[in-house]
């Protein structure tokens, strides 16, 4: 990202009341993204949300639709959702709703962390690849890695039925791949160090990786995930079961990959399906029906010129 737009969208940030964690996403990391009018999405972290939108509507107004401002709660070219900061350090640690998580396992340009979200959110990244690992057959390629990790937040997103382009993910890797590579290569090499991956690079020097998919391997991956997960995974597998029915300890039952795998995609897919719908009746709720509307609408066309 070029300075003049790195500065011009900091001081987006100082028409707002102070945040404590600011950072953007989506197509305007894109290096070829020369379009001005695109917009600029912003994840926005403060103390008190509910504080920080009367400071806000202060000091813009319409940034609010119409019902929200009578009660006293945009049609930009910044879109900024806002967020408590514990719940944002509570959705990369367990991934609660897997909303912010997701987000945040994809390159983002983050402005401004007062509280070091980004040191914090290397776990969250660690995760998002043992995931991907253990969704992945045995050979696969660094693309296609990163696919599958921009794919786990997208499992079971509704607008992805009907308003997303269904090469979303596709266009969202090959469009940002080097901020891929520069954000999970230090997690390949560490599971390379540990015998859990291979790297073999092929005539075109792309890079392709091979993967243990046996039962030790299997347990360390899911070892990375969140501990809610990783207990859920687990219980469901019966490996949390600590004593049996005479009291003793009984043994643990190893974790195959693909039940690991399976899940996964269910866990996953629940907590996205609930964040997605929520997020998209918040999202009409806050510009308004008419200009929801069209938001709607043109991601929709989008989606359809996709399909043809």
């Amino acid at each position: 990202m070029g300075a003049e737009m790195r500065a011009e969208h900091a001081s987006f940030l100082d028409t707002l009341p102070p945040v404590e964690f600011a950072c953007i996403y989506g197509s305007s990391l894109h290096p070829n993204n020369f379009d001005k009018k695109s917009m600029v999405d912003y994840i926005l972290g403060v103390a008190n949300p509910q504080q920080w939108h009367a400071e806000n509507l202060k000091l813009n107004r319409n940034h609010y639709a119409s019902w929200m401002v009578h009660l006293g709660g945009a049609r930009l070219m910044f879109k900024y959702g806002v967020v408590r900061m514990n719940d944002l350090v509570q959705d990369i640690l367990v991934w609660e709703s897997f909303y912010l998580s997701g987000r945040l396992q994809k390159p983002v340009n983050v402005i401004v962390d007062n509280s070091e979200i980004e040191k914090l959110n290397f776990v969250n990244v660690k995760a998002a690849a043992s995931a991907a690992l253990l969704l992945l057959p045995s050979k696969f390629s660094e693309e296609e890695l990163y696919a599958k990790i921009c794919s786990l937040s997208y499992m079971g997103d509704l607008r992805m039925l009907f308003a997303e382009d269904r090469n979303k993910v596709k266009k969202i890797v090959q469009g940002q791949f080097k901020l891929f590579q520069k954000m999970y290569n230090p997690f390949i090499e560490e599971f390379a160090a540990q015998d859990l991956l291979r790297l073999s690079s092929s005539a075109d020097q792309k890079v392709n990786l091979i993967q243990d998919c046996g039962l030790s391997t299997t347990c360390s991956l899911v070892s990375s995930l969140p501990l809610p997960l990783r207990c859920h995974t687990g219980m469901k597998l019966g490996e949390k079961k600590a004593i049996d029915e005479s009291g003793r300890a009984a043994q643990k039952v190893a974790i195959k990959k693909e039940e690991a795998a399976n899940y996964i995609r269910k866990i996953l897919r629940r907590k996205v399906m609930v964040s997605s719908a929520r997020q998209a009746v918040a999202g009409l709720l806050t510009v308004g029906a008419v200009h929801g509307v069209k938001y709607v609408g043109s991601k929709m066309k989008k989606a359809w010129r996709s399909w043809w």
